[in-house]
């Protein structure tokens, strides 16, 4: 038709067909990444899975078909529980550090007080963690008193060793009364110690 006419003469040329000699000569020097896979029937290992070949057939061309492909799936399987094995441990390390108590509550753990100029038979009260600390420098006579008294007559028994711990002139104890929350007096009440 005419207007066929201009379509075609736009139309590149067809290229001229090979000769038989030239066709042999390419297919003796090239090699196609598909040569290989015509061979066997199955797709080289860099190339991707086709509808061609079952799953089955494809895994035991990868697996076993290509040394070099199993070398490949060694590293990227250890690099892979490599990795996942570090991300897992750092999980661990950030769940264990966020239970730890923070910087502040660890600064008022500890209390240093210097006991140096407190004199035998007085006592004084520091703060620890909002409560009150009595820490009192016994007699010799105080602390004998404090060994000699009958558990059986305490309300709550505990000998007096188990409340000092190297030296027992230095007693250290809670100053808040176990009744009603209220902080004792020191050196009042009939036993002159501390009185709620």
């Amino acid at each position: 038709s005419r207007a066929a006419a201009p379509l075609a003469s736009r139309l590149p040329a067809a290229a001229p067909a090979a000769s038989p000699a030239a066709l042999s000569r390419l297919q003796s020097t090239a090699v196609t990444p598909t040569a290989k896979a015509s061979e066997n029937s199955l797709p080289l290992p860099h190339e991707k899975y086709t509808d061609s070949v079952t799953a089955e057939q494809h895994q035991a061309y990868i697996r076993h078909g290509e040394p070099n492909m199993r070398t490949y799936n060694y590293m990227m399987l250890g690099t892979s529980r490599l990795l996942g094995a570090s991300a897992s441990r750092l999980l661990l390390i950030k769940l264990l550090a966020q239970m730890n108590p923070s910087a502040d509550v660890l600064a008022l753990a500890n209390v240093e007080v210097d006991v140096s100029n407190l004199e035998e038979g007085s006592s004084m009260t520091i703060k620890w963690r909002g409560k009150p600390v009595f820490i009192k420098h016994r007699t010799p006579e105080e602390i004998a008193d404090a060994q000699s008294v009958n558990l059986s007559e305490l309300r709550d028994p505990q000998s007096d060793a188990d409340r000092v711990r190297d030296d027992p002139k230095w007693l250290v104890v809670l100053g808040v009364c176990t009744h009603l929350g209220c902080v004792p007096i020191a050196n009042a009440g009939d036993y002159k110690r501390w009185f709620c």
